[in-house]
């Protein structure tokens, strides 16, 4: 994952606020990548999906970013 991360331009603080996130919230990002596959089988392509699904979930996600001081910011 920290590979993808890198290069899609988070820093190594930003990756570690991200992972301390899923870490603290495994059910709801389970319950997320859960929906995305479900997106994905139907033929919707994987960004897509992730949009959508994010969409769907925005309220939870806000409250979780929440804790954070500058939630995955540059």
């Amino acid at each position: 994952m920290g590979s993808k991360l890198k290069a899609a331009g988070m820093s190594e603080a930003q990756q570690e606020q991200l992972l301390d996130l899923i870490v603290a919230n495994p059910d709801f990002f389970k319950k997320i990548q859960n929906e995305i596959e479900v997106k994905k089988k139907q033929g919707i392509p994987e960004q897509a999906a992730m949009m959508t699904v994010l969409r769907e979930h925005q309220g939870e996600l806000q409250k979780i970013l929440g804790g954070m001081a500058n939630p995955l910011q540059k």
